[in-house]
């Protein structure tokens, strides 16, 4: 089968190990099933893989992407959740200690066929397009659960995303637009700003912008190049829930900020097969479709990650199979 894959890791030069032919169909074990691949989109993980950024159990070469969206054995529409955990472990898959991401341990979905647990697979929703659908379980899965499940957050507070224009960010925006907060976000331009507010924001600053009041919390993604900045936005007793870093990842912050003002910082790293479940309703009772930035057959995979490496993309970047 076709297939995207990274050959090694190069700090220097990602896009050097990227690799585009033949590799051999998934060979699925018990418990385990076979899908079809119809879209995948494309995620900072795929790119900080090809950098070396990767958790100890990485394995090298591997096909990359942890997104997608196909058809099951049995011809029926799915979505894949690309979170695979110990069998044994009881909680949240997100926390097990053994648990993995699609291209981690396991071949991930830049390829025609993909094997993961059947427990894995969700029906995808009938309103939304592979393309769209294949979004979901990634950059939006990680959105819901940072706005709707890490932090007490009620219709009528606001929040403000750093960085418009990201997967998570464009839904995050769109999400808590749906779920009744006042969204605020940062941009580098103005044509991001406002696009940003046709997603949904009901207000867009330069980055570093000294608001017009502090936030009740801020939905960060940047890093280094916003974290300073989020502390001084967010109200005391308020919260700042932290996704990423691409801009960086050891910022120097002012701890009295935390301490005196009393602030929660919290993490997220995807979420479970239930939070992608409760996603899914969420978006049918808002009848909510991810922003796609670009679609590109999986042949053209390169151009994809170079854009993202540069930073040219608005939402998400999905590759058909």
């Amino acid at each position: 089968m076709f297939a995207i894959s990274a050959a090694g890791a190069d700090a220097a030069d990602p896009l050097g190990q990227l690799r585009a032919g033949e590799w051999p169909d998934p060979s699925p074990g018990e418990g385990w099933t076979t899908v079809t691949v119809r879209a995948a989109s494309l995620n900072r993980h795929d790119l900080w893989t090809l950098r070396g950024v990767v958790p100890p159990h990485q394995r090298l070469p591997v096909v990359l992407g942890s997104d997608a969206a196909g058809v099951d054995e049995n011809g029926e529409p799915v979505l894949v959740h690309s979170v695979i955990g110990n069998p044994a472990y009881r909680g949240d898959e997100t926390l097990d200690p053994d648990r993995t991401v699609l291209s981690e341990q396991y071949d991930g979905t830049f390829a025609e066929r993909v094997a993961v647990p059947v427990q894995n697979l969700l029906p995808k929703p009938a309103w939304l397009s592979f393309e769209e659908a294949a979004c979901l379980p990634g950059s939006w899965l990680t959105a819901y659960r940072m706005l709707f499940e890490q932090v007490p957050l009620k219709p009528g507070d606001t929040v403000l995303v750093q960085g418009a224009g990201g997967g998570v960010s464009t839904a995050l925006v769109a999400l808590a637009a749906a779920g009744g907060l006042q969204v605020w976000v940062t941009g580098s331009t103005e044509e991001r700003r406002r696009r940003a507010e046709r997603l949904g924001a009901d207000a867009s600053f330069p980055p570093g912008t000294r608001l017009p009041r502090r936030v009740d919390a801020v939905m960060e993604t940047v890093g280094e190049a916003t974290l300073a900045h989020s502390l001084r936005s967010v109200r005391s007793g308020g919260h700042i829930v932290v996704c990423g870093a691409t801009t960086g990842a050891t910022p120097r912050i002012d701890l009295t900020h935390v301490f005196y003002r009393q602030l929660t910082i919290t993490g997220c790293t995807l979420g479970t097969r239930e939070h992608l479940a409760g996603l899914l309703r969420f978006c049918a009772e808002h009848r909510l479709a991810p922003a796609v930035d670009r679609v590109l057959p999986l042949s053209r995979a390169a151009a994809g990650f170079q854009a993202m490496a540069e930073g040219d993309v608005f939402g998400k970047i999905v590759f058909s199979v």
